[in-house]
């Protein structure tokens, strides 16, 4: 039983006490998997549990009730835990803008931009962004959103960033061993063995670690295993006795599984719903559809909906003859709208886009996509780059704002019911002649516009309404003049809740179960012996 502030009453038929860190040996090594396999296996279980990261860097975002913005992989391990998504859960958000700063969300709305200099370093910060060492000052923060989980739920299974062995980076960690030591949280260490070394991996990342910080790391998870797992064994004794701490699972590498990745367009190819098996066309052709990979891409589990349709084929573009057979081309969100738009020029594909929408071939613009599409766009917050004009397709001037527009919307678009997310800083002026595309069931305008073939909308994840889903693709197909059905009966939400009881099962029958209620209950066993040589 939740609330809109994440809250939960103890109701659970089985009781647990405290909270478990996920680290990693690296980046994608599988924590927000495990940490949602962990909450989805203790949710089914009955016990009140939530997830956690303290800090998080990521343009995959989501607007939680409150509107709040959180990680998108938060969101979604919510969703497995079965409760709502909280700001308590990602305290801290790092969102890039280039490579070397960020905006810096804190506790659901923005702080300010750092670089990352200035996020380690002590001085003033620009924009209201925490000063001091930035990272020192929040990890009061961060432990009071734990604690206030913790006061709320019988267990808090926290999710570590990048390795817990970034020996540059620990004097001012918060959210690997310096959440632990602070909490108090046993930690168990995720490595995919797909990528190998995994052994190496976990000896090295516990070796790497300080003694007090070694006291809290219990044991390790292999993931992504391929083939018979006894052919580990020699592997995993070897490991125990070098460490004195075991093995507490053997994930299979298994296809189709996972949830909102936080960042990158590598993870986003490789991401849950586009490795599940897709049905065939229920009408005689597939449709295809082009995403156009532009730098600092946001949110591009928009398209994942897409994905799910049978006979539906999802694609990243970045040349312009990659857009001549598809059947619809998405321009999607982006942390850098103007550096995205120059970036399709110079790529040939701003062109390529402009021909399709003379020819009256679909197109559609989601957020910074959806403003680009515009006739000009003014920018002194995002880029500072003063008058920029855009592609001209449709009818509205974007003007970005300081203050950031998060919001929970819900509509009706093509006489569906629709609901969606914004993140936003620019505010689009839409000319009064123009075509509304979500509307308040009653024709008045709520966002976006439409203008021959070409959409827009500032609505993130307005695709995952499967009514309007379906009424969207078939207005492409008849665009495109395709022969294409969408299935009558694909349910975006159930197969994202088939994916986390996948993960769920995936805990249940590969880990030692045992061992991470004990680890939960009681916290890291007195006795694990300190790996020489320690932190330097």
């Amino acid at each position: 039983m939740t609330g809109t502030d994440g809250g939960s009453t103890r109701t659970g038929s089985h009781r647990t006490g405290g909270g478990l860190l996920v680290a990693g040996t690296t980046s994608d090594a599988g924590k927000s998997v495990v940490t949602a396999g962990i909450c989805r296996w203790l949710a089914r279980k009955g016990v009140s549990v939530a997830p956690f990261k303290a800090q998080n860097m990521s343009l995959n975002s989501f607007v939680t009730p409150e509107g709040a913005e959180i990680g998108r992989a938060q969101a979604m391990q919510a969703q497995a835990a079965r409760v709502e998504p909280s700001a308590l859960m990602n305290p801290v958000l790092l969102k890039p803008g280039g490579d070397r700063s960020s905006q810096v969300v804190v506790l659901g709305k923005p702080a300010g931009e750092l670089s990352a200099r200035g996020y380690f370093a002590a001085g003033p910060g620009t924009g209201g962004a925490p000063s001091a060492n930035r990272r020192e000052a929040l990890l009061p923060v961060v432990l009071d959103c734990y604690e206030r989980l913790r006061a709320r739920y019988d267990a808090v299974i926290c999710e570590g960033a990048g390795s817990p062995a970034e020996i540059n980076l620990r004097r001012h960690d918060i959210v690997n061993m310096g959440l632990a030591r602070a909490a108090g949280l046993p930690a168990v260490v995720v490595g995919d063995i797909d990528r190998g070394g995994v052994f190496a991996s976990f000896f090295g990342t516990t070796a790497l670690l300080s003694r007090a910080d070694q006291a809290l790391v219990a044991g390790y998870v292999v993931n992504k295993f391929r083939g018979d797992a006894s052919l580990l064994e020699p592997g995993l004794d070897m490991l125990r006795g070098l460490t004195g701490r075991q093995v507490l699972g053997v994930l299979p590498y298994a296809h189709g599984l996972g949830i909102d990745e936080e960042d990158g367009l590598r993870l986003s190819l490789r991401g849950a719903v586009r490795e599940s098996a897709a049905g065939p066309p229920c009408g005689e052709e597939v449709l295809r559809i082009a995403v156009a990979a532009v730098p600092l891409m946001s949110n591009f589990t928009d398209v994942d909906a897409l994905a799910a349709e049978p006979g539906v084929l999802v694609r990243f573009a970045d040349r312009p003859e990659e857009l001549a057979d598809a059947d619809l081309v998405v321009l999607p969100g982006t942390r850098g709208t103007v550096r995205a738009l120059a970036w399709l020029r110079e790529r040939g594909l701003a062109e390529a886009v402009a021909r399709r929408a003379a020819e009256g071939r679909p197109v559609l613009g989601i957020c910074g996509g959806y403003q680009m599409l515009g006739e000009r766009i003014e920018d002194e917050v995002e880029s500072r780059a003063g008058t920029v004009d855009g592609l001209g397709l449709l009818p509205l001037r974007v003007r970005f704002a300081v203050e950031k527009t998060l919001a929970r919307p819900a509509g009706e678009a093509l006489g569906e019911p629709v609901a969606g997310y914004e993140i936003h800083h620019g505010v689009a002026g839409v000319a009064d002649s123009a075509e509304p595309f979500m509307t308040d069931g009653q024709g008045r305008a709520l966002d976006g516009c439409r203008a021959g073939s070409v959409w827009g909308t500032h609505w993130h994840g307005s695709l995952e309404s499967d009514a309007f889903r379906r009424a969207f693709l078939r207005r492409v197909a008849r665009d495109a003049g395709r022969r294409f059905v969408p299935a009558p009966d694909t349910a975006f939400g159930e197969l994202r809740e088939e994916q986390l009881d996948r993960l769920g099962d995936l805990i249940e029958e590969h880990a030692d179960t045992g061992a991470l209620l004990r680890l939960i209950e009681e916290g890291a066993p007195p006795d694990l012996p300190f790996v020489p040589p320690g932190a330097p």
